[in-house]
């Protein structure tokens, strides 16, 4: 049967095609075993050492394994290449290798390489992306065998699994010294880089030799091509025309519309990363700031009609959430006040804080400038002239680094991580630049969960943590997040629970 696009559709297809922007024989599909991804922001390296991009982790998930992995299923951390673990006390860590893990050159991984891997991190001069974090807990790692190794931490640190499963692929020992500058990526997952053109495509092919025991094994599509295409209606054209068989992290509105044309299917699911405002309660902005004023911070919390934001412009599986977490992580329980939209209430506050015909103040926002106008109306309904300053993200990362915001819509993904570490650990402790509580005793309390491995004790610090962040007003938590996938109808691929999509887990639907 032939497809007949609407108008509109028609229209814009033939301009692209006219202009070059559409290839005009597509390579996507099951017809050659190739799935090809869309990719809005272009990768600098594909090794995961040196990249902290979202994208860079989805490349990552294909081309490298660590010691630990995360089971899809309950986001908990699993061996990966490590066969087995057990921790002796809380500060040491033994880990086995499976046996038969190869790396893409054919050679066997051996705990050498494990060594290699964590001492190039540990050392400083290395500037690997997250070497600091690591570099914060670990003292030392050893060889105890062929196929052993021990890690000897400076501290109890409950989310070390997180951090090797995250943030430390392995690599064959000597990769990065100069000899072997030029070596073609050479790690040990799933797939393999074919090709990689940086600021065009990366081109990986299912890697044959992958061990069999891991729970990556068995990966159905022979090639994965990411396309760089930053503009988002290239990549709906693209998708539309079969050059690409899946756009990610698509906005709702562009799911709405583009997922009712033929040829297209849909998929939400749930994200990890939630949204919120910081107010600057420490007062490093200004130290006169009204944003030092509990009742202030306690009115704008009750100003903003997070439920309505939540189903009206996030939507899907989004929710509105009460606290500082993502109500799926680990220790994300507390019975602290809530604030519900209380337009009255909220005036009621400012009066009392001595603001009855409110203020003016700068509101900063990087991401989601619909939601971020949302937020901006809301506050003005209650006297609040919040003056919207919607900037790019290096913009709004130095003023916040340099702490020069009163107030700022943001959101976090923590990489998908389903612990309240990912959250209030990374925005309330001591000597962040995103803490802006002031809050010597919270950053305390969120420092010892960080540093305690029993569950049940972690619960209860996170708890009062959490409590107190709630009572104090600190933040203005908002809502979780949901993602959309547009795909062709002839891929099958499995929503993540975290945001994060494990590509090696997509194949073809069976042809009739």
């Amino acid at each position: 049967m032939k497809i007949r696009y609407p108008t509109w559709v028609r229209t814009f297809l033939v301009g692209a095609m006219v202009t070059g922007w559409l290839p005009l024989a597509a390579q996507a599909g099951p017809r050659d075993d190739t799935l090809v991804v869309a990719l809005p922001k272009a990768l600098t390296t594909v090794d995961r050492l040196y990249s902290i991009q979202r994208e860079g982790l989805i490349v990552a998930e294909l081309t490298d394994d660590g010691l630990f992995g995360v089971n899809t299923d309950t986001l908990e951390f699993e061996p990966l290449a490590a066969e087995s673990f057990h921790w002796t006390g809380d500060t040491r860590l033994d880990v086995t290798l499976r046996d038969n893990v190869r790396f893409h050159d054919g050679s066997t991984l051996t705990a050498d390489d494990v060594v290699y891997t964590y001492e190039w991190v540990l050392n400083a001069a290395s500037e690997t992306s997250r070497g600091p974090v690591i570099r914060g807990w670990l003292d030392s790692v050893e060889k105890t065998g062929p196929l052993s190794v021990r890690f000897n931490l400076k501290m109890p640190y409950p989310m070390a699994l997180r951090d090797m499963a995250v943030s430390i692929p392995l690599r064959k020992r000597g990769t990065y010294e100069a000899a072997a500058g030029d070596q073609p990526h050479n790690g040990i997952g799933p797939y393999r880089v074919k090709r990689f053109n940086v600021g065009r495509d990366i081109v990986l092919e299912r890697f044959a030799d992958y061990y069999p025991e891991s729970p990556k094994a068995g990966a159905a599509i022979r090639n994965i091509v990411f396309r760089i295409i930053p503009d988002e209606g290239t990549q709906q054209a693209e998708l539309l025309s079969g050059g690409i068989d899946l756009m990610m992290d698509v906005p709702p509105d562009v799911a709405d519309n583009v997922s009712a044309l033929p040829g297209v299917a849909r998929l939400q699911g749930n994200d990890i990363r939630i949204g919120y405002l910081t107010l600057d309660a420490a007062g490093h902005s200004d130290p006169d700031s009204p944003m030092t004023d509990v009742k202030v911070r306690r009115a704008i919390n009750h100003a903003i009609n997070r439920e309505a934001i939540t189903r009206y412009l996030v939507r899907g599986s989004a929710e509105a959430i009460p606290y500082a977490c993502h109500p799926r992580q680990f220790g994300c329980e507390a019975d602290g006040p809530r604030y519900p939209y209380d337009p009255e209430k909220a005036r009621q506050l400012l009066a009392e804080a001595g603001y009855p015909n409110g203020f003016s103040f700068k509101l900063w926002a990087y991401r989601d400038k619909v939601i971020a106008e949302s937020i901006a109306s809301d506050l003005k309904a209650v006297g609040l002239n919040a003056d919207l300053r919607y900037v790019k993200l290096n913009v709004f990362s130095k003023m916040r680094n340099d702490q020069q915001m009163e107030a700022f819509f943001a959101s976090y993904g923590g990489g998908g991580t389903a612990d309240a570490s990912a959250s209030t650990g990374v925005h309330f402790i001591a000597n962040t630049s995103r803490n802006f509580t002031g809050d010597a005793s919270l950053a305390d309390t969120v420092l010892a969960a960080e540093r305690t491995i029993d569950p049940d004790e972690r619960r209860r610090l996170y708890r009062t943590a959490l409590n107190r962040i709630a009572e104090q007003a600190y933040w203005v938590p908002l809502f979780s997040y949901s993602q959309n996938y547009l795909l062709s109808p002839a891929l099958l691929l499995p929503v993540p629970e975290d945001g994060v999509p494990r590509l090696w887990q997509a194949a073809w639907r069976p042809q009739p």
